[in-house]
């Protein structure tokens, strides 16, 4: 009972952070309609602004603000400066050019930071709390990814579902030229979509980096995982990338507890293979076409 308690904790507390990198995914993709690979090492690029910060004596919580405003800012200079000037005839370039970034980010991060493991605070603390005998794997910076995750998700609802800003951007994304034609400011709206889409990513790499190790590739085993959590729960739903990532942090943990962790990669090509089979569009995809 104790390690099924365990395991389950372990679970939820991944998924969610799972769940906040599937999150920018579904970002981009609502308000861009690209699939941004390199929004990993963009993560990794402002958590190193963070551990800077605090490094030179600052508060986690400055460092914190620091990478959510470096992240927004690079976000807007990616689309601007490397994303608008692609050829969008085609589907496939922008998405080429996004693996390129990522080869670029990476490199970049090591000139610049170094390629040795550092240790990244956490405002909270990373031990199990003590019930009676029993320490209980849930911890204090496990239950601020928690409620950060929960935060953003509500957010991205209001301001997609509620909002002129937010109809703008699924507008420019679904059909630029109509939008143009419409009023819309197309171009500011791509970049906003980037420049929110790297802000929650700047979150995902906070959450993840909180009391452990970073180094230019602690981002990318997320990629595959938190891309995973997104197609499960549909990469045009915000609930449902957070609850493809609590699925998959679940279905991880309990693989890793019971089967060995060795598996867990395989696990996660399954769970993939299985949903683009069964449902392509993700277990929470509207099945009606959306038309703007």
């Amino acid at each position: 009972m104790q390690q099924f308690l365990t395991t389950t904790l372990s679970g939820l507390t991944l998924g969610f952070v799972y769940a906040a990198f599937a999150l920018a995914l579904v970002m981009i993709w609502r308000s861009t309609r690209i699939v941004n690979f390199a929004q990993a090492p963009m993560a990794m690029l402002t958590t190193y602004v963070a551990l800077t910060v605090i490094d030179a004596g600052y508060s986690y919580w400055i460092g914190f603000g620091s990478a959510l405003v470096v992240g927004f800012v690079l976000g807007v200079a990616v689309e601007w400066l490397v994303v608008r000037r692609v050829d969008h005839s085609v589907e496939l370039n922008p998405v080429i050019l996004t693996l390129g970034l990522f080869i670029v980010f990476h490199s970049v991060a090591a000139l610049v930071f170094g390629s040795q493991f550092r240790s990244f605070p956490a405002p909270f603390g990373v031990r199990g709390f003590e019930v009676g005998d029993t320490t209980i794997a849930l911890t204090g910076f496990g239950i601020f990814t928690i409620l950060a995750v929960l935060a953003t998700l509500v957010l991205l609802l209001l301001l997609f579902r509620f909002t002129d800003v937010g109809l703008r951007m699924r507008a420019s994304a679904f059909n630029a030229e109509v939008s143009r034609l419409l009023g819309v400011k197309v171009g500011r709206m791509l970049s906003l979509g980037w420049a929110l889409a790297a802000v929650v990513g700047s979150l995902s790499g906070l959450l993840i980096a909180g009391g452990g190790l970073v180094h230019p590739s602690y981002m990318d085993p997320v990629v595959v995982y938190g891309f995973v959590a997104a197609v499960l729960g549909g990469l045009d739903s915000p609930l449902g990338a957070v609850a493809g990532g609590l699925m998959l942090g679940l279905c991880l943990s309990f693989v890793s507890g019971y089967l060995g962790s060795e598996l867990v990669a395989m696990a996660a090509l399954l769970v993939l293979v299985a949903v683009l089979l069964v449902r392509p569009g993700g277990l929470f995809a509207s099945t009606a076409q959306r038309r703007v």
